[in-house]
Protein backbone atom coordinates (compact mmCIF):
# COMPACT_ATOMS: atom_id res chain seq x y z
CA UNK A 1 0.00 0.00 0.00
CA UNK A 2 2.46 2.28 0.13
CA UNK A 3 3.69 2.39 -3.01
CA UNK A 4 -0.45 3.38 -3.52
CA UNK A 5 0.12 6.03 -1.03
CA UNK A 6 3.52 7.33 -3.03
CA UNK A 7 1.35 7.15 -6.52
CA UNK A 8 -1.97 9.30 -5.15
CA UNK A 9 0.60 11.54 -3.54
CA UNK A 10 2.20 12.10 -7.12
CA UNK A 11 -1.10 12.70 -8.89
CA UNK A 12 -1.90 14.97 -6.22
CA UNK A 13 0.97 17.05 -6.73
CA UNK A 14 0.60 16.97 -10.95
CA UNK A 15 -3.16 17.93 -10.22
CA UNK A 16 -1.99 21.05 -8.15
CA UNK A 17 0.62 22.18 -11.10
CA UNK A 18 -1.80 21.69 -14.33
CA UNK A 19 -4.48 23.87 -12.21
CA UNK A 20 -1.60 26.60 -11.55
CA UNK A 21 -0.66 26.25 -15.39
CA UNK A 22 -4.31 26.65 -16.67
CA UNK A 23 -4.27 30.15 -14.73
CA UNK A 24 -0.86 31.13 -16.05
CA UNK A 25 -1.94 29.68 -19.66
CA UNK A 26 -5.04 32.67 -19.08
CA UNK A 27 -2.35 35.26 -19.05
CA UNK A 28 -0.32 34.09 -21.98
CA UNK A 29 -0.73 35.00 -25.64
CA UNK A 30 0.42 34.51 -28.94
CA UNK A 31 0.09 36.44 -32.44
CA UNK A 32 -1.26 34.81 -35.37
CA UNK A 33 -0.96 37.20 -38.76
CA UNK A 34 -2.33 36.77 -42.31
CA UNK A 35 -2.12 38.94 -45.91
CA UNK A 36 1.05 39.57 -44.73
CA UNK A 37 0.44 40.45 -41.45
CA UNK A 38 -3.07 42.84 -42.83
CA UNK A 39 -4.89 41.31 -40.41
CA UNK A 40 -3.42 40.07 -36.94
CA UNK A 41 -5.02 38.43 -34.22
CA UNK A 42 -4.15 37.64 -30.35
CA UNK A 43 -5.34 34.81 -29.16
CA UNK A 44 -4.81 33.46 -25.27
CA UNK A 45 -4.17 29.99 -23.38
CA UNK A 46 -7.66 29.54 -22.90
CA UNK A 47 -8.34 29.47 -26.90
CA UNK A 48 -10.15 33.11 -26.32
CA UNK A 49 -9.42 35.69 -29.25
CA UNK A 50 -8.43 38.66 -27.54
CA UNK A 51 -7.73 41.27 -29.89
CA UNK A 52 -8.29 41.50 -33.62
CA UNK A 53 -6.03 44.27 -36.22
CA UNK A 54 -7.02 44.50 -39.93
CA UNK A 55 -5.12 47.11 -41.38
CA UNK A 56 -7.50 49.49 -43.64
CA UNK A 57 -5.93 48.70 -46.64
CA UNK A 58 -7.59 45.44 -46.83
CA UNK A 59 -10.48 46.34 -46.14
CA UNK A 60 -12.20 46.44 -49.51
CA UNK A 61 -16.25 46.88 -49.49
CA UNK A 62 -16.13 45.33 -52.90
CA UNK A 63 -13.95 42.52 -51.89
CA UNK A 64 -15.74 41.59 -48.14
CA UNK A 65 -15.01 37.59 -49.03
CA UNK A 66 -11.37 38.26 -48.58
CA UNK A 67 -11.36 40.17 -45.58
CA UNK A 68 -13.45 37.31 -44.26
CA UNK A 69 -11.14 34.64 -45.32
CA UNK A 70 -8.25 36.33 -43.51
CA UNK A 71 -10.27 36.39 -40.36
CA UNK A 72 -11.05 33.10 -40.44
CA UNK A 73 -7.37 31.93 -41.33
CA UNK A 74 -6.05 34.49 -38.37
CA UNK A 75 -8.03 33.60 -36.10
CA UNK A 76 -7.75 29.56 -36.83
CA UNK A 77 -3.92 30.21 -36.98
CA UNK A 78 -4.16 31.84 -33.78
CA UNK A 79 -6.05 29.23 -31.62
CA UNK A 80 -3.49 26.41 -33.49
CA UNK A 81 -0.81 28.66 -31.75
CA UNK A 82 -2.19 28.28 -28.35
CA UNK A 83 -2.90 25.01 -28.67
CA UNK A 84 1.15 24.13 -29.27
CA UNK A 85 2.17 26.65 -26.40
CA UNK A 86 -0.61 24.84 -24.03
CA UNK A 87 0.97 21.34 -24.89
CA UNK A 88 4.55 22.11 -24.78
CA UNK A 89 3.53 23.67 -21.23
CA UNK A 90 1.68 21.00 -20.16
CA UNK A 91 4.24 18.37 -21.56
CA UNK A 92 6.86 20.19 -18.84
CA UNK A 93 4.71 19.07 -16.01
CA UNK A 94 3.76 15.65 -17.70
CA UNK A 95 7.09 14.68 -18.49
CA UNK A 96 6.20 14.27 -22.52
CA UNK A 97 3.28 11.78 -21.58
CA UNK A 98 0.49 12.52 -23.88
CA UNK A 99 -2.32 11.81 -21.16
CA UNK A 100 -5.83 11.97 -23.11
CA UNK A 101 -8.04 15.06 -21.68
CA UNK A 102 -4.95 17.53 -20.92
Amino acid sequence: MQNFSTIMKQAKKMQERMANLQKELETKTVEAQAGGGMVSAVVNGKYELVSLKIEKDVVNPDDIDMLQDLIIAVVNEGIRKAHEMAAAEMSKITGGLNIPGL
